[in-house]
């Protein structure tokens, strides 16, 4: 009878998990990849996060604008452009001060060119760039394209650290390693990102939409599945003119 009950009450599960369709928002913890925590979301749920129709959005939504949080250390590049590679170059630090930081980054404010990372989601005849340098094959980097920065502000600056604020806001397909790589150039020494929080994609913030792990269940992403996809639909014509800026890149791409 238990056997049969679980197995009833598995299958009304079930059921109401595939009746859904939609987009929600997850909240990544710092260390696994996206791919990672939708392999674990999937073996949780035998679902996708864009689930049903959702599927379709996700590429409008992350093609729009996004904001991040981001650390990064001066003196110091990888080729990864992050904490997790390895160090290529060192270089002093110490001519920079909180002046010089300010004003490089209005450099980087508004239509700007940038350079993908080769580690990286974009592809090489269908195959991701981070794959093929993963597996030790020899990847040119992809031409500079054209990017937009919406806002850009230093919050803190502690050598070799500093940080880049909540309003770091930009459109589809830039990549916040790229920028702290290039303002560490600019500097005339090096750079790379210790730390990388995305706030908000589209109409989604971390702290209103993001679920925790500890709410990965059906009923939850039920909810969220309601409230993120309305929210999405019902987004103001506005935003929509904002990512679609003549000349900005809408390529589809995640920054790690």
């Amino acid at each position: 009878m238990a056997g049969e009950a679980g197995g009833a009450a598995l299958g009304r599960a079930a059921e109401k998990l595939f009746s859904l369709s939609g987009l929600f928002a997850v909240r990544k913890p710092k260390g696994p990849t996206s791919a990672a925590v939708l392999n674990l979301l999937k073996e949780r749920l035998l679902a996708v996060v864009g689930i049903g129709k959702g599927t379709k959005m996700l590429g409008t939504m992350l093609a729009g604008s996004k904001k991040y949080t981001a650390v990064g250390m001066l003196g110091k590049a990888t080729d990864t452009l992050d904490a997790t590679g390895k160090v290529t170059e060192e270089k002093p630090y110490d001519q920079v001060t909180k002046g010089d930081l300010e004003n490089v980054l209005q450099k980087f404010t508004g239509e700007i060119m940038q350079v993908p990372p080769l580690y990286s989601a974009l592809k090489k005849d269908g195959k991701r760039l981070s794959t093929l340098m993963k597996r030790g094959e020899a990847v040119e980097a992809k031409p500079a394209r054209p990017v937009r920065v919406y806002s850009l502000s230093l919050q803190q600056f502690q050598p070799p650290l500093f940080t880049l604020g909540k309003d770091v806001e930009c459109g589809g397909g830039f990549y916040v390693r790229s920028l702290v790589n290039d303002i560490g150039k600019e500097l005339s020494t090096c750079a790379s990102v210790q730390e990388l929080t995305r706030t908000k994609q589209g109409p989604f913030t971390l702290e209103e939409h993001a679920l925790h792990e500890d709410k990965w269940t059906i009923d939850d992403i039920a909810q969220s599945l309601e409230h993120c996809t309305a929210l999405l639909l019902g987004e103001p014509a506005r935003k929509k003119l904002k990512t679609e800026h003549p000349g900005e890149t809408a390529v589809i791409c995640e920054d790690k």
